[in-house]
C-alpha cells in the first residue's frame, strides 16, 4: 500500500463507531437512511462528492439501489446519482 493510501485509511471520521462497523453506502437497501464518515479517495474524488453535497457528517437516504448500476440517494434535500465505484468508497454508519 502507498503512503498516501495509508494516510486515508489511518483517521477516518468514525463518530462513535469503530472502522470496523461502518459499511460502504453501496451496501444500503432502498429507503435507508445514513450518516457519511469517511470519503475513501483521493483529492479529486472527495473534491467531486463535495461539489455535490456529500461530506463527513451529512446525512444521505437511499432512494433507489438495485445491487448493479448507478444508485440514487439524497443529499441536503437533492438528489444524485452516483456510480457503484464510487458509492462503494463511501463509508457510513447506517441510522
Amino acid at each position: 500500500m502507498d503512503k498516501k493510501s495509508a494516510q486515508n485509511i489511518e483517521k477516518p471520521d468514525t463518530g462513535s463507531k469503530s472502522p470496523e462497523s461502518l459499511k460502504p453506502l453501496s451496501d444500503l437497501p432502498r429507503e435507508s437512511r445514513a450518516i457519511v464518515r469517511y470519503l475513501r479517495g483521493g483529492r479529486g474524488f472527495s473534491a467531486r462528492l463535495a461539489s455535490m453535497g456529500v461530506t463527513p457528517g451529512v446525512e444521505v437516504t437511499v432512494l433507489q439501489n438495485f445491487g448493479r448500476g448507478p444508485m440514487i440517494v439524497t443529499v441536503r434535500d437533492t438528489r444524485i446519482a452516483l456510480g457503484r465505484g464510487e458509492a462503494h468508497k463511501v463509508l457510513v454508519e447506517a441510522l
